[in-house]
């Protein structure tokens, strides 16, 4: 028998995720212990599902699979203990991939159309319609960069190539996307990055992408540039996206991620008219626990079989 282990805290959706993987997986045992009882529980666990603070990884003796929650964990999920121990991570990757794309494509037509500041007017009962031209943004003639052709990306950029942008990835792997003129390789980004009316980051939190948007980096965008952010919140460095926006160094941003989350309640962006603000719902969509348990399962039963498991991590990269 093999023994899995639900990690506290569990959202209630799983209250009846043990009973059903125990039913569809022959040898497989599974517990959700309470808070209090997980490190016991671990102890002799094969496998465990959630996030796993050091002190509960150090309390197992045979752990060999690790199923995280999301397709890209909190901060801290990696960590150098979790990192050189020989268990296997796997992720929740493309998971929810059309749900975050269509959130994306909502945030980038209310900027070019200029939603945000009629909604702010709206709160104030203020008829106040703006007729200049260069209020919009023309989709059919506005170039995208996407920086990060996974899944999401990949997803994201036809939808873009279906209202008339020109779309441009950037990405690790450069390989041909449907609806991209091309894919370059992340040594382009920087001489990419000032032809972009419309700059779009979904990469995950890495080492290699923490503070990657930095005031160097954001002062490369055109003055008439949006900035989306649908990736992680550590990849771009707030105060200096800020400091862009307050100089007029470009014309906008949507944010659904934030290096702190929640965002203090004291921080400039949430006052900023040019600013689009989601807090991290960008995935939230019909299914959502019941695609989560379809991946867990899967793994669970090539776990049990001996197979190799689907959505492996390479934990030194944390995707």
């Amino acid at each position: 028998m093999s023994l899995l282990v639900l990690v506290p805290p569990q959202r209630d959706s799983t209250a009846d995720w043990p009973e059903r993987l125990m039913a569809a997986v022959p040898g497989l045992t599974v517990v959700r212990p309470a808070a209090e009882d997980a490190a016991e529980a671990l102890r002799t666990a094969d496998a465990a599902y959630g996030v796993l603070p050091v002190e509960l990884l150090r309390a197992t003796t045979r752990l060999r699979w690790l199923q995280a929650q999301q397709a890209g964990p909190p901060p801290g999920f990696y960590y150098p203990e979790l990192i050189a121990h020989p268990v296997v991570v796997t992720n929740m990757r493309d998971t929810y991939t059309d749900h975050v794309a269509t959130h994306t494509l909502a945030l980038v037509l209310a900027m070019c159309r200029g939603l945000p500041r009629y909604v702010r007017r709206q709160a104030i009962a203020l008829w106040e319609p703006d007729w200049d031209p260069g209020a919009v943004v023309s989709l059919s003639e506005a170039t995208a960069l996407v920086i990060g052709v996974g899944a999401l990306g990949t997803e994201i950029g036809r939808l873009l190539h279906a209202f008339g942008v020109r779309v441009t990835g950037i990405d690790v792997r450069p390989e041909d996307r449907p609806g991209f003129a091309e894919v370059l390789p992340v040594e382009a980004l920087d001489e990419q990055l000032p032809a972009a009316d419309l700059v779009i980051l979904t990469v995950p939190h890495t080492p290699d992408t923490e503070g990657m948007f930095d005031a160097r980096r954001l002062g490369l965008l055109k003055t008439s540039a949006y900035f989306v952010n649908v990736g992680r919140g550590p990849t771009v460095q707030l105060d200096a996206l800020d400091a862009a926006l307050a100089a007029g160094r470009l014309r906008g941003a949507a944010l659904d991620v934030f290096e702190t989350e929640p965002l203090p309640a004291g921080h400039p962006l949430w006052r900023r008219p040019e600013v689009l603000i989601t807090p991290h719902v960008a995935g939230v969509g019909p299914h959502e626990a019941e695609r989560r348990f379809a991946v867990l399962l899967e793994n669970a039963r090539r776990f049990v079989a001996g197979d190799a498991l689907i959505n492996v991590v390479d934990k030194s990269k944390w995707f």
